[in-house]
């Protein structure tokens, strides 16, 4: 590493629901970052701008040109980026390939791999093919005809309505009764034009999270997922006592070895880079893929950061290590 420290932005905000977990997990990152070998800002991105966060509370408007900006009348450049977006545009692939296209290394997956994932059913379709055991859906788009009783005998009831494109379980709704099936595909279509419709399975939510590079691999101990609402939404996930994270899970060594075996086959499938989180409900023992967090939060009450912790690795040595491999020619 340089003598000097290097140049990182934390990417923040976004333009989804997630924005405000999005800048938790970035000021998070920005606070256990070592200070001797980075100089790191948070840089707010959304529709409505793009601006470096200074220490001294200074903001400057970013140059889309090279991701460059001004302080003093001197511009300055990022030698890599930290990407902490949740949702658009940071974790659907678009900022992904703006950063590609500039040549600017960066944490996480690429635009392709984070396109694929951010869809919920395209994902669930190509993991399929693979023999991944995925819940039984259907997906819906805005302003198409809907057909309940289809749906009834496809999928079942109970079900899950949830965005296709979202995450932090933003406008997900558990369906108990037909009635219900409308109003939840209005909730979850006024976070993104497509909805789609789950089986319900029964069983015990858990949650791998893992990081590959080109030297180096470590899958975290498993976590369980006990919410003390009807499932794990986005007050479950981000309210103090609102659910119960138990690592490493209350699992046998081999069904957690199974599932950590699972996520480092579905990352390979799916060409994930950096940490990754990947969902499941065990069914009789055996994990059904639920979803991958290509983007999972890192604030101080994320599953991530209590997994590494646990696995030895405190968020500066993950990241120092994420950066490495980022910077690699």
């Amino acid at each position: 590493m340089n003598s000097n420290p290097l140049n990182i932005a934390i990417v923040a905000g976004g333009d989804s629901s997630e924005y405000e977990i999005s800048i938790k997990s970035a000021n998070n990152i920005l606070n256990n970052l070592d200070t001797e070998h980075y100089d790191a800002r948070v840089v707010l991105i959304s529709q409505q701008g793009w601006e470096v966060h200074d220490k001294d509370g200074s903001i400057y408007p970013v140059n889309r040109h090279d991701f460059s900006w001004q302080s003093n009348g001197k511009v300055r450049h990022f030698d890599a980026v930290i990407n902490s977006i949740h949702g658009t545009p940071g974790e659907n692939g678009i900022l992904p390939a703006y950063f590609e296209l500039i040549g600017m290394p960066f944490t996480g997956c690429r635009s392709f791999s984070s396109a694929l994932t951010f869809s919920k059913f395209h994902c669930n379709q190509f993991l399929k093919e693979s023999g991944i055991k995925i819940s039984p859906s259907l997906l819906i788009r805005k302003d198409q005809p809907i057909d309940i009783n289809n749906i009834i005998e496809n999928i079942g009831i109970p079900c899950f309505v949830k965005p296709n494109n979202g995450g932090s379980s933003c406008g997900t709704s558990r369906v108990n009764h037909p009635g219900e099936i409308l109003p939840a595909l209005e909730r979850a279509l006024s976070e993104d034009r497509e909805a789609i419709i789950e089986k319900f399975l029964v069983g015990t939510e858990v949650t791998c999270g893992l990081f590959k590079t080109r030297y180096t691999r470590e899958v975290f101990p498993v976590t369980e997922i006990i919410s003390k609402k009807e499932f794990f939404d986005y007050e479950a996930k981000y309210t103090p006592g609102m659910s119960d994270e138990i690592t490493p899970a209350r699992i046998s060594a081999e069904t957690a070895r199974s599932v950590q075996d699972l996520s480092l086959m579905i990352y390979d499938l799916l060409d994930c880079r950096g940490v990754v989180r990947m969902d499941y409900i065990l069914v009789d023992k055996i994990p059904w893929f639920l979803e991958v967090n290509t983007v999972p939060g890192m604030s101080p009450h994320s599953i991530v950061p209590k997994q590494a912790s646990i696995a030895g690795l405190s968020l500066n040595e993950l990241f120092s290590i994420l950066l490495k491999d980022a910077m690699l020619p």
